[in-house]
C-alpha cells in the first residue's frame, strides 16, 4: 500500500471579510483625517474650562436673580442652610442613639420606631 503523497490544503481567503484593517471604496481611507475629541492644546483646554465655568457662574446669576425677585433675601437663605445643618446633625445623633439601643435590647431600629412615636420615612 502506498501511502498518498502529502498535499497542501487549499488556500483560504480571510477567515472574517468583515473586519479589514482598511477601508474599501467609496468609504473613508487613510487620507481622512483623524479627529481626536481632546483640545489640540492646553491652551485650547483652559478657554474651554474657562468657558464652562462662565456658563455655570451665568446660571448661577441667573437663580440668585430669581430667589431674589421672589421675595427672599440672602441672609433667610443662608439661615435656612444653618438650620438644615443642624437639624441633619441632630438626626444623625438620633439615629445612632436608636442604634446602640437596639444592639443593647437586641432588636432592629425598626422595631425602635413605634416606641418613641416616629415613622419609618422619619
Amino acid at each position: 500500500l502506498d501511502p498518498s503523497p502529502l498535499q497542501t490544503p487549499p488556500r483560504r481567503g480571510p477567515r472574517t471579510p468583515g473586519l479589514r484593517r482598511w477601508a474599501r471604496s467609496g468609504q473613508q481611507g487613510e487620507s481622512a483625517s483623524f479627529h481626536s475629541p481632546f483640545p489640540d492644546s492646553p491652551i485650547d483646554s483652559l478657554h474651554l474650562d474657562i468657558q464652562k465655568l462662565k456658563e455655570k457662574r451665568d446660571m448661577l446669576d441667573k437663580e440668585i436673580s430669581q430667589l431674589l425677585s421672589e421675595g427672599y433675601s440672602v441672609g433667610e437663605l443662608e439661615d435656612h442652610i444653618s438650620q438644615l445643618h443642624m437639624y441633619n446633625d441632630i438626626k444623625d445623633i438620633g439615629q445612632m442613639l436608636l442604634g446602640k439601643l437596639a444592639v443593647i435590647r437586641g432588636v432592629t431600629t425598626r422595631e425602635l420606631y413605634p416606641e418613641f412615636g416616629l415613622d419609618m420615612s422619619d
